[in-house]
């Protein structure tokens, strides 16, 4: 009689586990990532389009019959050729003095510029000496890595803004020999000779045809393809993260490889864009200079452009997906013996795919990406494989 007892608990013990088996909810199938350590960069991608750095329009400097331009779009010029000869019309008194009045503006830009030109290389000199400066506190651990580099980037741009002063006073000294050979021709019944202002290529004719042309009409555009630079229109919420000497890489210019840049300049004012939805947008334009040689890319080529406005080495990141809000803080689920344990952390910097953790997670934890709503606290999880 006892054994018999002893036989029915054991089998009354049996179905109540089978029906707690049976009525137990299965595990909650999810994917899982790891919480790692390792670096990270936060970019502003947008797309831009490269172009000459100097750029020159060059105009008719006065009305008269223009002869066919014989130079095609990307032909190479040297600086002060004739690239382009008019028959001046006969001139009025009216005439004959806003030319004279455009030889003193030009005369006035040219001073100007060459007023930049000694700003400009003052401003490198500088940078020179805050250079050394800064590479001898490095050599003695005073600063950073980032401090002699952000030094380096200075000191290239003012490089480049000292060149592009140079390049600007040559094309106003170029602008006062057009203007002073027009006024010339005018009293001697010559020919007016338009010169290339710089060595580089056409970029654009406006129209070869030989034609009658007023004061001032656009020939054609010069430009050094060896001496590009890269514009990229930022949202004005987005330029305000960007500073001269950040960090650019560029993509989808048609290479395998991203080619580096370094941020010059972030022009100080918006304008108004209208995009594809039809949604007003204020736009800034970013220029920046290539680090790698661009290679076969001209004026004009659009790239897409990601500009690093934070980066670490060495940081604990999870990923983006992991991620979701629970009040005003952010939450995690990790995973810890099967189950769904959740977690409360302190993000920091974010880009697309990862956050940076500064609180709430170690590295190795498993954390669930993408939590639906069947993952509560507590709830049996199974990781999918892979």
């Amino acid at each position: 009689m006892t054994l018999k007892r002893v036989l029915l608990a054991v089998v009354a013990i049996a179905l109540v586990a089978l029906l707690v088996v049976l009525w137990m909810p299965s595990p909650v199938e999810v994917d899982a990532a790891d919480v790692q350590a390792g670096p990270m960069r936060v970019t502003v991608d947008d797309q831009g389009e490269t172009r000459s750095h100097d750029r020159f329009v060059l105009s008719a400097p006065v009305a008269g019959r223009l002869a066919r331009i014989a130079l095609h779009d990307g032909d190479a010029v040297t600086g002060g050729q004739v690239v382009a000869e008019i028959a001046p019309l006969p001139l009025s008194t009216r005439e004959r003095e806003e030319i004279v009045a455009r030889v003193a503006a030009a005369d006035a830009l040219q001073r100007e510029a060459e007023q930049r030109v000694r700003h400009a290389d003052e401003d490198l000199a500088q940078a020179q000496r805050e250079l050394e400066r800064t590479r001898r506190l490095f050599a003695e651990k005073f600063v950073a890595p980032q401090a002699a580099e952000r030094a380096q980037n200075l000191e290239r741009t003012a490089a480049s803004e000292a060149e592009a002063a140079r390049q600007r006073a040559r094309a106003a000294a170029a602008d006062v020999q057009a203007a002073r050979a027009g006024l010339a021709a005018t009293r001697a019944g010559g020919l007016v000779q338009v010169r290339a202002p710089t060595a580089g290529r056409i970029l654009r004719v406006h129209d070869a045809s030989e034609r009658v042309v007023a004061a001032g009409t656009p020939l054609m555009v010069v430009g050094d393809l060896a001496r590009l630079e890269v514009v990229v229109e930022l949202l004005s919420s987005d330029a305000v993260k960007v500073a001269a000497g950040m960090p650019v890489l560029i993509d989808g210019w048609g290479g395998d490889r991203a080619l580096r840049a370094t941020v010059r300049r972030v022009e100080p004012y918006a304008v108004t864009k209208v995009s594809a939805l039809g949604i007003e947008e204020k736009r800034v334009n970013v220029v920046a200079d290539f680090v790698d040689p661009p290679g076969a890319i001209g004026d004009g080529y659009r790239i897409t452009a990601r500009i690093v406005v934070w980066q670490a080495e060495q940081v604990l990141k999870v990923p983006v997906s992991a991620l979701f809000r629970c009040a005003e803080a952010w939450c995690v689920f990790v995973v810890d013996g099967g189950r769904a344990r959740r977690r409360t952390v302190e993000i920091g910097q974010r880009n697309l795919t990862e956050a940076e953790v500064r609180a709430g997670l170690e590295a190795g934890m498993r954390v669930i990406r993408y939590p639906s709503n069947a993952v509560e606290e507590g709830v049996r999880v199974n990781v999918r494989a892979g």
